[in-house]
């Protein structure tokens, strides 16, 4: 499959707007292994880039982007991030989902949360998406790029060149379309995903109870050929590392000069 630079716009539905997606849950309850040691005493959500933590970032932007409802969970070091979110003020309103039994990983924690999340298409963030806007800011676009008869699951994705502090290979391909295929086991792939995506909440209908990853909607979702994805506009920053918080902030301080 060939990977376009940009994507389509897609076709507003009766009435000009686009469809409004208003919930989001963030992924806070990692254990950031690859953060260490910086993560034994300090939850990496709570990790400061450009002094702001990475969760605020996250929360910040759902905010811009119109989501008035956030589900955050929690496991290490719960207490901290807690206490955290007490502090914030405005918008999204946020509800804590408790993980402090068992770690439940990506798919299991948004299952466990679904009655508070509600019956609507969903923003997904992981606490660490960060990214430079473009002239565009990437929520809103990715909302009104959603499409629920199409799709089933909608990522944002990131051009692996141009992504600072990523050195893999690759996620996925993208047809002109946007519908995307995993790389091939030795193959390179254009595009990484951003950690945000929409999703709806009847994809969980059959998933095992307790601990699973999103990779198996995605895989599902591959499967059907609605998995899509939307090209960040702008420059994603893979903040894994205790290294990369310096890079990042780097990275911020430069674009902030720039012209």
């Amino acid at each position: 499959m060939s990977a376009p630079e940009t994507n389509p716009p897609a076709p507003l539905p009766p009435g000009g707007e686009p469809p409004g997606i208003t919930r989001a849950f963030v992924l806070a309850a990692g254990l950031g292994k690859r953060m260490r040691p910086v993560t034994a005493t300090l939850p990496k959500p709570l990790v400061q880039v450009a002094g702001k933590t990475l969760l605020d970032h996250a929360l910040d932007r759902a905010a811009e982007g119109g989501i008035t409802h956030a589900v955050v969970n929690v496991h290490w070091l719960p207490d901290l991030i807690e206490a955290h979110l007490a502090g914030r003020s405005g918008a999204p309103e946020i509800t804590v989902s408790d993980e402090r039994a068992a770690l439940l990983e990506t798919g299991g924690g948004v299952r466990k949360a679904l009655d508070r999340i509600g019956p609507d298409p969903f923003v997904v963030f992981n606490s660490d998406s960060f990214w430079l806007e473009g002239p565009v800011p990437n929520l809103p676009r990715l909302i009104a790029r959603w499409d629920p008869e199409a799709m089933d699951i909608l990522l944002l994705v990131a051009p692996a060149a141009t992504s600072l502090g990523y050195e893999g290979k690759g996620d996925f391909v993208m047809d002109p379309d946007g519908r995307l295929e995993r790389r091939g086991e030795r193959e390179v792939a254009p595009f990484i995903y951003a950690g945000v995506a929409i999703l709806k909440p009847a994809l969980f209908a059959d998933t095992p109870e307790g601990s699973f990853s999103l990779n198996l909607l995605f895989d599902r979702a591959i499967a059907r050929e609605r998995l899509h994805g939307l090209r960040l506009d702008g420059q994603w920053l893979h903040v894994g590392t205790p290294e990369a918080i310096q890079a990042a902030e780097e990275r911020v301080r430069l674009s902030a000069q720039a012209p």
